[in-house]
């Protein structure tokens, strides 16, 4: 899976040098340790989703555990593994709906490799495994309602989208193609495996035709971004540059294969902490 939280946006001991890592270090303790939070969850979920060795049935009964402990913590029982949201929901008021759609995003991969979906099903997945990511992490930033949801409308398909078109060959690699049918018919691509779609002599035409919208997202997160908002914005918007910039290298690299897996720069991310420290 390509979800823009846990592969990006893991907990402390996971991510450090990572952009998640470096945002989070800044925010107060509470927020910091209800982002912790959130990203542990994601990253369960997410390796639930992705564990190759499991079998379908059982993954599918494993992320329904997942939903009856969020059921259990938001109905004031005892909550198994959700314990670990307890603080957070509390202080944050964190929506159950949320948490229920990051699950129902690692639910649509475990009930089938996705290959080629339309856009309209990308758009949906985008929303479950990023943008509803997003909508909880707004909360621990103390965003107002509106425009937190605005933002993680957009940053989380910006983010998503370029995970997307950075992990092609992982993808593919265990039988999954999340490029759109309508941008493989624009490159002239008829897609009949993940591999023969990975190697595809015209596959770049198809993944800038995905990383336009990227950019169309980006954009908008920007100029959100760029307003007097309420919150701790260090986070998405140390996200914002540091995806922005990975989505600009891979243009300009290409996506023919063979490809090299693009990496955030380290120090860029430790001077643009800095930089948004001083002037945001």
């Amino acid at each position: 899976m390509n979800i823009a939280a846990p592969h990006t946006l893991t907990p402390a001991g996971q991510a450090a040098g990572s952009s998640f890592y470096a945002g989070m270090r800044v925010l107060p303790r509470p927020r910091r340790e209800a982002m912790y939070a959130i990203y542990a969850f994601c990253r369960a979920v997410d390796d639930i989703a992705d564990d190759q060795d499991g079998d379908r049935a059982g993954r599918a009964r494993a992320l329904e555990s997942w939903r009856a402990d969020i059921d259990a913590l938001y109905a004031g029982r005892p909550a198994g593994q959700a314990e670990l949201l307890r603080e957070a929901v509390a202080h944050f008021a964190l929506e159950q709906v949320d948490l229920h759609a990051v699950i129902d995003g690692m639910a649509m991969d475990v009930a089938e490799d996705i290959r080629w979906p339309d856009r309209a099903t990308l758009d949906l997945y985008c929303d479950r495994v990023a943008s509803a990511v997003g909508r909880l992490s707004v909360k621990a930033f103390g965003m107002d309602k509106e425009p937190g949801k605005a933002l993680a409308h957009h940053l989380g398909r910006a983010l998503q989208l370029t995970n997307i078109l950075r992990d092609i060959d992982e993808d593919a690699a265990i039988g999954r193609v999340y490029l759109p049918r309508e941008a493989l018919a624009a490159a002239g691509i008829a897609p009949e495996t993940p591999a023969q779609v990975a190697g595809h002599a015209r596959i770049d035409t198809a993944a800038r035709i995905l990383a336009a919208d990227a950019h169309r997202h980006f954009d908008a997160a920007r100029a959100l971004l760029s307003g007097r908002l309420k919150g701790h914005l260090i986070a998405p918007r140390l996200m914002e540059v540091a995806y922005a910039r990975l989505l600009r290298q891979m243009e300009r690299d290409g996506w023919t294969a063979p490809r090299t897996r693009p990496r955030t720069n380290k120090l860029r991310l430790i001077l643009s902490v800095v930089w948004l420290s001083l002037f945001h």
